[in-house]
């Protein structure tokens, strides 16, 4: 059980698209991670976060398409750093694009299901996955589910980023759609005097899963922080105001980042909930200590999935 903490059986091809001024280019440059063999599959847009590139997130993306997904990233700002408005309208703006464009970048043979379609976003990047969920800003396409790794909304409760998307109000995020939060351990910890948390209280996971509705999951990575995620090497400038957990280990966090991504956008996009049912029971399972973890189900859909196991 728990296969998704190992890479899956499909290979994958690394695809790159430049924005530019034509008519059938995407508003932002792409990164599309999209298994190789023909087949049709869901589609996961993930959004990076402040002032990181989505090369950042090679592995992860790699190891979620291998379970057979269609990971769509794109770079949301080139040299300076954009408004997160403006990445919230980005993103908007690449989910309009996909119906038209993204087939044209996909291997022979392979279809993406936009009728499956989950978003994603790590950091400043999962607050703009919620709020484009939550209609900050129109698409034409409807999501299926909501991921936010490590998710921040600003450097405290009265410093939100804009939109102001958290109310402090349990389960008052209006989302009729499955959502899952991934948090970290060591992101709420200053690295050292100079430098604020990462993800501080009051902005970070822990509020996000509290404002979520049923049906939601919750899981922290205790022992790790809110960059270990990352390929190594990236981020080097970032990492130094970043609570770090132990950097053999973050092949690790890696793959418990991407094995609880898989599991849930496999429950909740292709309708296989047994991995993600198996590690809420049993978070032993992961590559590293999940701890707390939690989760809210609408006893429909917690039916569903135990009917598959």
């Amino acid at each position: 059980m728990a296969t998704v903490f190992n890479r899956g059986k499909f290979n994958v091809k690394t695809v790159t698209k430049d924005s530019d001024k034509k008519a059938s280019s995407p508003p932002k440059s792409l990164l599309v991670v999209t298994p190789s063999e023909a087949g049709t599959y869901p589609i996961a847009l993930f959004l990076h976060g402040f002032f990181l590139n989505v090369s950042s997130y090679l592995q992860i993306l790699r190891h979620i398409a291998s379970h057979g997904f269609i990971l769509v990233a794109p770079q949301l700002f080139t040299i300076l750093p954009s408004s997160p408005e403006e990445d919230i309208a980005a993103a908007a703006a690449v989910c309009d694009w996909l119906p038209e464009g993204l087939q044209s970048l996909l291997p022979e043979g392979v279809t993406a299901d936009l009728a499956h379609l989950g978003l994603s976003g790590h950091s400043r990047g999962g607050h703009a996955a919620f709020a484009l969920a939550l209609g900050h800003a129109k698409t034409s396409l409807k999501f299926s589910a909501l991921i936010g790794v490590d998710p921040v909304a600003g450097s405290g409760r009265s410093n939100q980023i804009s939109p102001e998307i958290l109310t402090y109000v349990p389960s008052s995020f209006g989302l009729d759609f499955p959502v899952l939060v991934i948090g970290t351990g060591l992101g709420r910890k200053k690295m050292n005097l100079l430098f604020p948390p990462c993800a501080p209280e009051g902005v970070n996971h822990d509020e996000f899963y509290r404002e979520s509705r049923p049906t939601c999951y919750h899981l922290v990575a205790k022992d790790y922080g809110h960059l270990d995620m990352l390929d190594d090497g990236a981020a080097p400038v970032q990492k130094m105001a970043c609570r770090c957990g132990d950097e053999g280990g973050r092949d690790a966090m890696r793959r418990t980042t991407a094995g609880v991504m898989t599991a849930f956008l496999k429950a909740f996009l292709q309708g296989e909930g047994a991995d993600l049912d198996a590690v809420v029971r049993n978070p032993g399972l992961a590559p590293t200590t999940l701890d707390p973890v939690e989760s809210l189900r609408k006893p429909a859909l917690a039916g569903v999935i135990r009917s598959k196991l």
